[in-house]
């Protein structure tokens, strides 16, 4: 029953996703339980970030009841996240990321609330601090892992905020077909990050993956 879950595994990581096919096995060390585990984990966690940060987008933009319950819960992925990469970079750096994630979240939300309030100053200062944070993120993965390229990084958290501010864009306009493109664009795009992510852990830390 192993190996049949095992070889199923394997298959959903090999066929999922086919557009980006080349980020999912981008490395030379053969597949096992734990390299498909870490790789299916990473993209659950980031694949809950884009959704959860969608569920607060939705609830902040609407001014719903449960925003706080929602925020909460998007918070929480990001100390998931974090704890994710503590097996192999230890317990302060995921803390650090952590960290960091949150920060993600919190400007975010301020950006939101600039834009639902047509705030341009607010607007344009809360979004130079979130870029300033993506940035940070970028700096502080590469010098971990030499592995993870500090520009492909900044280049893709910095698509992941336009695919979120399209998000809140399309909301405002109650441009709903875009919205939920948008979306869909987005989630695509975090998947290749996961597995940027997990390659990158992979070519490292072969013998923990073993």
């Amino acid at each position: 029953m192993k190996k049949i879950f095992k070889a199923l595994s394997v298959l959903i990581l090999l066929t999922t996703f086919l557009p980006f096919k080349s980020y999912a096995i981008d490395t030379d060390i053969p597949l096992n339980d734990s390299i498909v585990n870490l790789k299916m984990d990473e993209r659950k966690l980031w694949i809950d970030h884009v959704l959860w940060t969608r569920d607060f987008l939705i609830s902040d933009l609407a001014s719903l009841p449960d925003k706080d319950s929602v925020l909460e819960r998007l918070l929480k992925n990001q100390d998931d996240i974090g704890a994710s990469i503590k097996p192999y970079y230890g317990e302060e750096a995921g803390n650090k990321l952590s960290k960091l994630l949150r920060e993600h979240i919190i400007i975010a939300g301020k950006v939101v609330d600039a834009a639902k309030k047509n705030n341009k100053s607010d607007l344009d200062k809360y979004n130079k601090t979130w870029y300033k944070n993506s940035d940070d993120i970028a700096d502080f993965l590469s010098t971990a892992n030499p592995n993870w390229s500090n520009s492909e990084l900044k280049d893709m958290l910095h698509k992941h905020l336009e695919l979120v501010t399209a998000q809140a864009v399309a909301r405002l306009n109650k441009n709903w077909k875009a919205d939920i493109e948008t979306y869909d664009k987005g989630e695509e795009h975090i998947i290749k990050f996961a597995d940027v992510l997990s390659n990158g852990i992979i070519k490292q830390f072969p013998e923990k993956l073993s």
